[in-house]
């Protein structure tokens, strides 16, 4: 009787162990998916069922409803990290663990793999105290976890002087409209409200009560791929992103450090087959979101990349799909085209969900500011005059804004793809659309053509990143993957991207941002040209009928400034390089001066953006930009004044000025000028430039006097940049000695008794010296970004 009793009771205690959990509770909804949770309507909480411990899984997190500030930056759809995690139990505990990828040893010998673990830390995210268990199932209570600020949106708001923020559990809430299971993968979805003191204009100028701003966090559970994915090698001029770590199993006599692209994943059904279907297609999917005419230009622009794909023979291996109703655009099993609002024109971006251990990307996910299309609508605006008579036909300027989101849809998915910016492709008959375009037009007849705005289709460069990451090989990979790049190279294509761009003072003669042309001087000569031309036209058929004059300045704005990216382009040529990410035993270039005779004609037609001529403001013009209208007033993208209301012409030619001396007197390119000078007498030096500058800034004169008062603020602005320049710490002395040199000869030149005194003034005591304010350059990318991005 004893023995059937013991029998019954552990009959009874495996019976219950091994029970559904909250059996019999009401109010739980149990969810079964990759892992099965349950959610308390009584108590709004997540409890998460763990039956794989010690096996690592993919930690994603995101925003699925943002704060809506290009300035803030908090994004609907913005991607956050992704990261490789597992539990493991720990006492009464479960801890969730990010183990260190960086540092590994990848050998068969266990106690090398464990002394390198245990070399480096690794990450517990969070610790959950187990509420049940049945045999080797446990039941933690996740909420908290899900409501922690993961994405760091109080730290964002108070980078950017918004206020201080902390989340209000009270406030927040779980999303079960948005929180899912699925085989592989579990989505959670959070209502999370950040209670604060706001300070700044950006936060409260897109919350309806700025003390609360309510976002959505999105965390996601996935199964990581399995070990199939074959690594491909990184060379630094194949123009794909790399993934890296540090392997400590590898031999002496190699490196260290192990660079691999990241890409998806993509095989050929038939490897043998010259043209093959994919055994599983990458494919993206566009937020149905998205309104026409947009909708299709992006789905055209994204599905040129299938063009590349056909080159390395595979046959519908890329395709571009509208999102499935009722999907959600941060599951992880979409690749996603997502069509982003903010209050402000702003950035466009595409990011990835990689595997950390291989670079494998498992989502990719672009994010499209909506108002950037309007950008380029101003532009071809600002250039022609089409409301003339009272007509409302601007076709041309839409068409040129939907040719270029086609452009932006293709570079984006580009960088989703695994692909850097190419920031030379612009001066290889625009070979890639990872480059920046600006648009590309010509004088024919007298009249602005804009037949050849942007470019249509993927170009030779994508096919060559496109071909190194995504080939099938049967054999010999290491020699054919060179081959691409050899081949490439031979036929004059380029590969430079944002460290040798973006920065002010960066000297390669061929990576810009929003330029055109094999020739940088050449085409600023042609966008001048162009400026000038539409300066000239420019009237009140700007703008529509009924429109208040102060739009007509908006319109302007673009125009007064079109040719500013072009200006930096050509300051690259002064005291520039043209060079490679050069490899040894490669064919092609490693590194050479730009020649003298070239940066004289660079600097030549530089000078003319400091033109009087080039930079006045036609009178006519000025009777045409009153004050502002009520409800009108000046933005970010607005001409600054020193006037108070009235429109400023001294400060647009101040701004400009001065955007132009800030390239040219950068310090980077002064001592280059210095080095390359005492290399080669040939080359043009910095003295020789200095007195090209004073020549046609300092010896001019003009009868007009609005001509002449705006000669003044130019000059005055090249005595300041001057200044700026010698108070550098970091030119060198014979760049020093060539500024106060060329201040004594200004000063024994007898120039006007102001200019003397702020020379005096500067030489008594240069630690003392403010530089005047200037009014700040309008944002103006045609896609954007700026120099501190």
């Amino acid at each position: 009787m004893k023995k059937y009793a013991s029998f019954l009771l552990f009959f009874i205690v495996q019976l219950s162990l091994y029970s559904q959990f909250f059996e019999g509770k009401k109010g739980i909804t149990k969810y079964e998916g990759f892992f099965n949770f349950y959610y308390d309507e009584n108590t709004d909480k997540l409890f998460l069922e763990i039956d794989k411990l010690d096996t690592e899984f993919l930690y994603v997190h995101a925003l699925s409803e943002g704060v809506g500030s290009n300035d803030i930056g908090l994004d609907r759809g913005q991607l956050g990290g992704g990261e490789v995690v597992f539990f493991k139990k720990a006492g009464n505990k479960l801890l969730l663990i990010q183990p260190n990828q960086d540092y590994r040893a990848i050998t068969n010998n266990k106690e090398e793999k464990q002394s390198v673990k245990e070399a480096f830390a690794k990450s517990v995210l969070y610790g959950f105290v187990i509420k049940e268990q049945n045999g080797n199932s446990f039941l933690i209570d996740i909420t908290d976890f899900l409501l922690n600020d993961t994405h760091d949106v109080s730290g964002r708001l108070q980078q950017n002087k918004q206020g201080s923020y902390r989340v209000d559990k009270n406030r927040s809430a779980v999303n079960m409209q948005r929180t899912k299971s699925f085989p592989k993968n579990v989505e959670f979805d959070m209502l999370l409200t950040f209670s604060g003191k706001p300070k700044g204009y950006n936060i409260r100028s897109v919350t309806p009560n700025a003390k609360f701003v309510t976002v959505h966090q999105h965390h996601s559970f996935v199964a990581l791929p399995d070990n199939n994915y074959k690594t491909r090698r990184y060379d630094p001029r194949c123009g794909s992103w790399q993934t890296t770590y540090m392997d400590y199993a590898t031999p002496v006599d190699e490196s260290i450090v192990k660079r691999f692209i990241t890409r998806h994943r993509l095989e050929k059904k038939n490897p043998e087959a010259k043209i093959s279907e994919a055994k599983e297609p990458i494919i993206y999917y566009l937020d149905r979101g998205t309104p026409e005419p947009i909708r299709s230009a992006l789905l055209d622009g994204a599905r040129w990349w299938n063009q590349a794909f056909e080159a390395i023979g595979y046959k519908d291996a890329f395709q571009v799909k509208i999102l499935p109703e009722n999907a959600d655009p941060l599951d992880v099993r979409y690749n996603m085209i997502q069509w982003v609002h903010r209050s402000t024109r702003g950035w466009s971006y595409g990011g990835s969900i990689t595997d950390p251990r291989t670079g494998e990307i498992i989502k990719g996910h672009v994010s499209l500011g909506s108002l950037r299309i309007r950008q380029d609508f101003l532009i071809a605006q600002a250039l022609q005059a089409p409301y003339k008579n009272g007509r409302t036909d601007d076709k041309f300027a839409l068409e040129m804004a939907l040719a270029r989101i086609r452009q932006l849809s293709a570079h984006e998915v580009g960088h989703t793809l695994g692909f850097a910016h190419n920031f030379a492709a612009s001066t290889n008959n625009r070979a890639s659309v990872m480059d920046y375009p600006h648009p590309q037009l010509s004088l024919k007849n007298g009249e602005i053509d804009f037949s050849k705005a942007y470019a249509v289709g993927i170009g030779e460069w994508d096919k060559v990143t496109v071909a190194y990451a995504y080939q099938d090989f049967v054999s010999d990979e290491e020699n054919q993957l060179e081959n691409i790049l050899d081949n490439a190279f031979s036929k004059g294509l380029r590969f430079i991207s944002d460290q040798d761009a973006r920065p002010k003072g960066s000297a390669h003669a061929y990576a810009h941002l929003w330029d055109n042309g094999t020739s940088a001087y050449k085409e600023l000569e042609n966008i001048l040209a162009i400026r000038k031309k539409a300066i000239a036209s420019f009237s009140k058929d700007n703008i529509k009928s009924k429109t208040p004059y102060s739009v007509l300045e908006d319109v302007f704005v673009p125009l007064y400034f079109f040719h500013r990216y072009q200006t930096d382009a050509t300051s690259k040529l002064i005291g520039g390089l043209d060079y490679t990410y050069a490899v040894k035993g490669q064919k092609e270039l490693i590194v050479k001066r730009v020649n003298g005779a070239t940066e004289r004609k660079a600097l030549t037609s530089l000078l003319k953006t400091i033109d009087v001529k080039e930079l006045e403001i036609p009178k006519r013009l000025l009777a045409m930009f009153p004050p502002r209208a009520y409800g009108y007033s000046r933005t970010r993208e607005s001409f600054k004044s020193k006037t108070g209301v009235a429109f400023d012409s001294y400060g647009a030619v101040q701004t400009a000025s001065n955007f132009t001396l800030s390239f040219l007197l950068h310090p980077d390119r002064a001592n280059r000028l210095v080095q390359h000078k005492s290399l080669d007498e040939n080359q043009l030096g910095f003295e020789e430039m200095i007195d090209t500058l004073l020549k046609v800034s300092f010896e001019k004169k003009h009868k007009d006097a609005y001509y002449q008062s705006l000669q003044e603020v130019i000059n005055t602005e090249v005595l300041n940049a001057m200044f700026t320049l010698a108070m550098d710490k970091n030119i060198y002395i014979q760049v020093k000695r060539i500024l106060n040199n060329k201040l004594n000869e200004l000063v024994n030149k007898g120039i006007n008794d102001i200019y003397v005194e702020m020379i005096t003034n500067f030489k008594k005591n240069p630690s003392k010296y403010i530089k005047e304010s200037v009014p700040k350059i309008p944002d103006g990318s045609p896609i954007g970004t700026d120099y501190k991005h």
